[in-house]
Formats: C-alpha cells, structure tokens, sequence
C-alpha cells in the first residue's frame, strides 16, 4: 500500500502506512528504507537523516545504506561530511556508476572542479551511455568536450539500444559541445531533439500555471492583505530570491551570501510545501482550496505556518548567521503567502532579459520542478504570466519586492550591491562586491561562473541562435504555441 501511494504521489499517506510498519515490526528494514525516501519527499529531511542512521546502524556494511545516508547529508549541505562518505562507498565499490556520479556532484559544489571532472569521466567509463555523466560535465558550463567524447556521445545518442533518459540527458550534453565549437545549427538540433523527448514524458499543460496565477491574482487582493494587517511570524531571517530559472538568481545569492551576517542554503522546498499543505487533498474535479482559503487563516495559524517555515529550514542553516536566502525561483506564486506568514522576510525578484532568459532556459535540463521549460513557446507563455504575477504584486503590496535587473548589475556591480543590501537591512560590505572570491558550497548549475568576475558572457547569446526562435518570439508577444 505504500509503495502504491508513493508511485500516486501520495507521500502523506505512504508516510503514515510505513510508520505503522515500524511500529508492527521495527525490523523490516525494507519498510524502514522506503520510509527514509518518502520523508525525503515530503522535505522532512532532518527526520529522514535520524531514520537513516538507524537504518544504518542494522547493517553498518551495507553500502545502500550508506549511499541513502551520503545523499541525505549532501541535500542538508554537509556536503565535506557527504563526500567523505562517497569516497569511502567507491572504495569498496567501484564499479557503481551512481556513486561516482554523484561524487563529481558533491566537488563540483565544493567548487573542485578537477575532481569532479575525473569523477564523470570515471562514470561514463563504467558505463559508455551514461548520458547524466556527459550532461554533468556540460552542466558544469566551464567544461569544454575532446573531439573523442564528442565522437562517443554521438555515436551513443544514435543507438536503439540507448535508454530514453540517457538519450535525453546525451542530447543537451551534445547541443553544450556543438554550442561551444560555435556550430550553432547543430546545437539547436540537439537541444530540440532533447527537449522534444523530455516534454512527451512530461506531457506539461500550460492552462495549469495561468490558472493558477489567475486564482493568485483573484484571491491575493488588497482587502486580504489589509484584514490580516499584523499577522504572521515577526522573524527577519529568511531572504527570498525569486524569478525563473537561469535569470542571474545565484548570482544574486552569492553577492548576498558573500556578507558576514548572511548565509546562502539553496532552492528549499518549505514554501510550495506549506501551500500544498493549504490546498489539503483533493479530487480530480474539485476547485483549489488554495489560495481562496488564505482569508479563513487566523492571525495564529498565519504565526503557526511562519514558524513552521523557520523550523524547517533550520536543518539547512549550518553557519549560526541571523540571516539566510531561501533560492526557490518557483516561489514567486506564492509571494501573497509569503507576505502573509513572514511580513518581515525580504524579497528580491531576479529578472533578466527574456530572449536570453528564455532560451538559456531551453538550453538546461532541470533534474525536477521546471515542466514548462521544454519548449519554447511553454517558455514564453510562463514567462508572460510571470510577469503578469509579479505585477500584480507590485499593486496590492507595493515596495514589497525588490526587483533587480541581471543586466543592471553587469554594467554597475556596486550600485547594484548597495541597492540589495539597503532592501534588507544589511550595511555595506565590499566582500559583496568581490563575491567571485567568496568559497562556499553552490548547488546549482551556475555554480562555477559565479565563481568568476562579473562577465557578460550569456548576454545576447540568444542571438546565435535567432533562426528557430520564432516560437519563443511569438509567445513572448502573446502568441501561443507549443
């Protein structure tokens, strides 16, 4: 029965039928494993880390284990304690393809690139159409294909017998490689042919998102936020940084997290947790509860979910600094909630120009979360309606977002700085300015270019590409299409 419910998605209910199993017959370690993994799901990751360490200690040789023990360290940021941990699980198992992936994961966030190098390159040895080790490499941005892996990923890409995931993960690899020898042609093919092949498994309707952000703008009014004047969690830590993917948002972070009183996490699930929360179960025909259920809230279930939020987090907070960014792009729909819960909590809203964002978009294979990014005019649509959002905030809670333009902070680095710091209450510290020498775990794909000086290198590189972008044009104007 759990396993039915995780497969459905109902992670609640699989987590209720597995505490039973431990509480029937505490020994049944497969039911202890699968509870581990449905925590993880529902974000519980610091029960999930206590549930894996017992799990652990019943068979402390047992390298699923210890692997399932690694990855829920690496999603807390304790990535040295994590890679320690891997290291020591491909000692004695080095023909494991996924441990060596996801070694190359734990130093790429380490920003120790080398390492991570020869860590994909020894997984994609182990198995030759291992299309996640090629695409890891291209993820890193800085990567740069021999002309042999080039060969191989080709000739991989090309066989029947190449699974589908692997087929799409040797695609965007592909389209990196071309890109980066300036045949621009054969990039985009490899880029279309990848996106193509995700959005059948995804099957992603656009209709979701404009209804959504059409009941956002419906019910987060002006008269909700001024009959719940007052309320909330009065907590001043959480730095909300939101936008789309790819729009210069960890850029952003790394400027922030460069600050002594200020420490960068990563995208955290607890908002969109909090408003599923809300919107409760529900049948397939049934409306929303949320966010029209925002106005039934009292002022101490409004405090309650604030709380919540700031005790869920903690299992990322590791540095003890009073502040903290929580990077979730996907939380720009549920600003309203945000406001609601945490009035004092600052948010910066990380917009790039649409062309580059959109296409740069196209070019990244998200590992979750991002459906309406493969194909160009889902791209456009979600774009507009995103901004159609954000305006709608910028009505019914003025100055409450800061909206900050990545191409502003290219062409005036410190005007940029001070502007973000005044908008949370920070003094200014010039190590924000130099964040390229900041050393700290990143977790996302721009890791290593924020790493660098301030550069204009993804600006217009759209414009390479301006032959088969008509679709992303068009949607961007309001024409839609797939």
């Amino acid at each position: 029965m759990a396993e039915l419910g995780t497969r459905l998605g109902e992670y609640e209910d699989a987590q209720f039928i597995l505490e039973k199993c431990k509480q029937l017959n505490p020994g049944y370690i497969p039911a202890r494993y699968d509870l581990v993994d449905v925590l993880s799901k529902r974000f519980h990751y610091a029960r999930a880390l206590s549930e894996a360490e017992e799990v652990l200690t019943s068979e402390p040789d047992n390298l699923q284990f210890r692997m399932l023990r690694a990855n829920l360290l690496l999603q807390i940021g304790e990535t040295e304690t994590a890679l320690a941990e891997y290291k020591t699980i491909q000692r004695q198992d080095e023909t494991n393809t996924r441990v060596s992936l996801t070694l190359g994961h734990a130093y790429k966030t380490l920003g120790r690139i080398d390492d991570a190098v020869n860590a994909y390159r020894h997984a994609y040895r182990l198995k030759r159409d291992f299309g996640d080790a090629y695409w890891s490499l291209a993820n890193l941005k800085t990567y740069r294909f021999t002309d042999d892996e080039l060969v191989a990923m080709a000739t991989e890409e090309a066989k029947a017998t190449t699974e589908t995931d692997d087929r799409i993960h040797l695609c965007f690899a592909l389209g990196k490689a071309h890109e980066d020898r300036a045949d621009h042609a054969s990039a985009f093919a490899c880029y279309a042919r990848g996106n193509h092949l995700r959005q059948s498994i995804l099957g992603y309707q656009p209709d979701s998102v404009t209804y959504e952000v059409d009941h956002q703008i419906e019910h987060c009014s002006q008269s909700l936020f001024s009959a719940k004047l007052g309320s909330g969690c009065a907590a001043e830590d959480p730095i909300f940084i939101v936008g789309l993917p790819r729009a210069g948002s960890t850029l952003l972070e790394q400027i922030l997290a460069s600050h002594s009183q200020v420490e960068g996490t990563t995208e955290l699930p607890d908002i969109m947790a909090i408003a599923s929360r809300l919107n409760g179960r529900q049948a397939a025909e049934e409306e929303d509860r949320y966010p029209a259920n925002l106005m039934e809230l009292t002022p101490a279930e409004l405090s309650g979910l604030g709380e919540s939020y700031m005790a869920s987090t903690m299992v990322h907070r590791r540095e003890g600094k009073t502040r903290f960014i929580d990077k979730m792009p996907n939380n720009f729909r549920h600003i309203g909630l945000i406001h609601l819960i945490l009035p004092n909590a600052r948010i910066i809203d990380a917009r790039r120009d649409p062309m580059d964002c959109g296409f740069s978009v196209f070019r990244q294979l998200f590992a979750q979360g991002q459906d309406f990014s493969y194909g160009l005019g889902h791209i456009g649509r979600y774009y507009r309606d995103y901004v159609r959002l954000m305006d709608h905030w910028d009505t019914v809670l003025p100055g409450r977002v800061l909206r900050v333009q990545h191409e502003d902070v290219i062409d005036d680095l410190e005007a940029q700085v001070r502007r973000i710091l005044q908008h949370c209450g920070l003094p200014f510290e010039q190590a924000c300015v130099d964040f390229h020498q900041t050393r700290r775990a990143i977790r996302t794909p721009s890791s290593e270019q924020v790493r660098r000086p301030i550069n204009r290198d993804g600006a217009g590189v759209w414009k390479n590409f301006e032959p088969w972008l008509a679709p992303l044009k068009n949607a961007l104007a309001g024409q839609d299409g797939p």
